[in-house]
């Protein structure tokens, strides 16, 4: 095998471990900024995040901006 076909294949390599790499850490970066948060649903907002990069990245950006939503707490009226 010449030189170039072997480059090309570690080129390739490369490629694909970055490709995969960043689509994990995409799909794990909701999830952990939610747990951090102390977000109340961090674990929806996890499962959310994978089956949006899974099923087409469309509502990606509206996960991520759920992990750093928080519910306001109920305030307790006294009567």
């Amino acid at each position: 095998m010449p030189f170039i076909d072997i480059f090309a294949w570690v080129v390739l390599l490369v490629v694909v471990a970055t490709l995969v790499a960043s689509f994990v850490a995409l799909g794990v970066m909701p999830g952990r900024i939610a747990r951090g948060r102390g977000h109340p649903w961090a674990q929806a907002v996890a499962i959310g995040s994978w089956a949006t990069l899974v099923f087409g990245f469309v509502f990606w950006p509206l996960v991520l901006i759920w992990a750093y939503v928080d519910i306001p707490a109920k305030r307790e009226t006294s009567q």
